[in-house]
């Protein structure tokens, strides 16, 4: 069994977040206790396809849900004898124990708990009717309570002002009733374990974009959401040649106004660039490589933005610790290749051990049984091979990595389906082609989600992004800081005969290398942080991923204070360009209350 070893603010979160306590909220639960908890959880999914008839049987006679079924004492005995759920139930623990992969966090709270909702999230359709709008802050509730997280596209609510024939009074608008999830959202925890999370989305071509773009330069609203604007191909051709385009009211299609483009993308880059929202999703993008197109468009995405979702669609995630994947100086291509088919395994075997909030979400879930594999860790993958974040080199790396964990997972997917079937909506699929190798058991398998809390976790970055800081002060659950040090740049200091308290007390105190006196530049060119990366190398970087992966790629722009608006519309701009499916920026000291604060915060 893999050792685990934990630093002292992973065995903090995991003590305030995940860990199940007694009913006076006393811990009660081991990590390794979680592990094991997760493991077998998850495991017990082998049973529907090692004794299918026998699975069949019980199920029948009991009434009950695969999941449910599992509580069941005399199933859960034979469960336990079974080889292949034994034999699972130690590779998964393994593979969870040793930080080489972990699940979205979800299921680190509920497999094998009362809830056993594992998914991380969902997208909740709204229609111009009041009965959708208030049955989606119900769904809404339901999901955040469970643990997971919601994205939503108002572009089809009348604009505000128009008039509603039913009443002969005047419609609200979107931002308005986006006001209303952000209260219902502010009163419900999810699990009871963090403040759930919206995405917002509007289209480009929506009457009240104005309204949306500028939505959040009131602190006070939205608290919630992430904002982003859908953003067309038409509309981002306008914004190069300064054309106008037309705004179109969702009712009828008439056109009521035709403003500049260039106008309206500056406005956006403006308050991006001010307030951290709006993002850009490029929808057309993103529905060219939809795997399922007679099935809809593809309309929102999760609140990261890296799940695009069908509505009612919900996303299982998890992400390989690059970190791990390095020996003797070279990428662990074998461990690579043998992490990537087991966590495939594990996420396709969550699907079925899920206890989804709604039905229509089950019915979605199950007919396309969308994954999501990524990475996180790559900053210090990056740091152990000596190579640079913002070097061509290090782009090359990412993107021969993420191909071949896409190319792996891709494989282990048709595995799966040879044994267990293609998803049920395969037939019109983009993979509907008459090969072998396209029989696929998982319609999207691949993403990079931002794993903020998972990382921590791991003892490792988050995502694909740079290392925010060397030395940084981390705000977790809204009141806990920690400080966080690099431990590869602690190696790279004493393999250099450079370490002492002088120098990581001035680097601690910058939270960067960069300026710091008796340092060579060799170490300076390789440990740069996040605001020391070029805009345009940031997106460089996304677009190398985002080549070999079915999903998106939750990423952060992170600019330096005295980053110009200009910046901003650069990296919107090469975003769309490099084919990126959606992109964020975050200029340092924006937010008062921004998550993590470069050097030793003073509190």
């Amino acid at each position: 069994m893999a050792r685990l070893e934990l630093s002292g603010n992973a065995i903090t979160l995991l003590e305030r977040r995940y860990l199940r306590k007694d009913d006076k909220r006393r811990v009660i639960e081991r990590p390794e206790d979680l592990f094991l908890r997760v493991a077998s959880n998850i495991a017990s999914a082998e049973m529907m396809y090692s004794e299918p008839d026998l699975v069949e049987r019980h199920l029948k006679r009991s009434g009950l849900a695969f999941w449910n079924l599992c509580r069941n004492s005399e199933f859960a005995s034979l469960m336990r004898k079974d080889p292949v759920v034994k034999q699972m139930t130690k590779d998964f623990y393994e593979l969870m124990t040793s930080l080489d992969f972990l699940p979205n966090s979800p299921c680190l709270y509920n497999a094998g708990q009362t809830f056993q909702q594992l998914a991380a999230c969902f997208v909740i359709p709204i229609e111009d009717s009041m009965h959708s709008i208030f049955q989606g802050i119900y769904h809404t509730a339901l999901i955040h309570q469970s643990g997971g997280g919601t994205g939503f596209n108002f572009s089809r609510l009348r604009p505000y002002g128009s008039l509603v024939k039913a009443t002969m009074g005047e419609a609200s608008g979107p931002v308005n009733f986006m006001q209303i999830y952000d209260a219902a959202t502010e009163q419900i925890k999810q699990g009871g374990r963090r403040q759930g999370a919206n995405m917002g989305i509007l289209s480009v071509h929506h009457p009240d974009i104005i309204r949306f773009i500028t939505a959040k330069s009131d602190s006070t609203l939205l608290k919630n959401f992430n904002i982003s604007v859908a953003a067309t191909d038409s509309f981002m051709k306008a914004v190069r040649n300064d054309w106008a385009y037309p705004l179109i009211h969702p009712r009828d299609g008439r056109v009521v106004e035709r403003p500049r483009a260039r106008k309206i993308f500056k406005l956006i880059c403006q308050m991006a660039w001010q307030y951290a929202d709006p993002g850009m999703v490029f929808i057309d993008t993103i529905n060219k490589h939809n795997p399922t197109p007679k099935l809809g468009a593809i309309e929102s995405t999760n609140p990261c933005g890296e799940m695009p979702l069908l509505p009612y669609e919900a996303c299982n995630l998890g992400s390989i610790n690059l970190a791990h994947m390095v020996k003797d100086g070279t990428v662990d291509w074998e461990k690579l290749q043998r992490t990537a088919h087991l966590a495939i395994r594990f996420l396709d075997n969550m699907i079925d051990m899920c206890n989804y909030p709604l039905p229509e979400i089950a019915k979605a879930v199950l007919g396309n049984r969308k994954i999501g594999l990524g990475v996180m860790g790559f900053a210090e993958m990056l740091y152990q091979l000596g190579l640079s974040y913002a070097s061509a080199e290090a782009r090359e790396l990412g993107g021969t990595v993420m191909k071949f964990i896409n190319t792996h997972a891709k494989m282990a997917s048709v595995e799966l389906a040879k044994v267990r079937g293609v998803f049920s909506n395969f037939k019109g699929s983009v993979y509907d082609t008459g090969r072998r190798e396209d029989r696929l058991r998982n319609a999207t398998r691949t993403t990079i989600s931002p794993t903020g809390s998972i990382s921590v976790i791991a003892g490792c970055s988050s995502g694909i992004e740079p290392l925010f800081a060397l030395a940084y002060t981390k705000t977790m659950l809204s009141d806990n800081h920690v400080i966080e040090y690099n431990k590869h740049f602690k190696v790279a200091l004493k393999k250099e005969g450079l370490y002492s308290a002088e120098i990581l007390e001035k680097v601690a105190k910058r939270g960067t290398v960069g300026n710091v006196g008796g340092v060579p530049e060799s170490l300076r060119r390789v440990f740069v942080t996040a605001t020391e990366v070029s805009p345009e190398d940031h997106i460089k970087m996304q677009a190398a991923f985002q080549d070999h992966i079915d999903n998106g790629v939750s990423k952060t722009v992170n600019l330096p204070r005295d980053a110009t608006i200009k910046d901003v519309e650069n990296v919107f701009l090469l975003a769309w360009e490099l084919g990126c499916k959606g992109t964020t920026v975050y200029r340092y000291g924006s937010l008062d209350d921004q998550v993590q604060t470069m050097g030793i915060a003073k509190r």
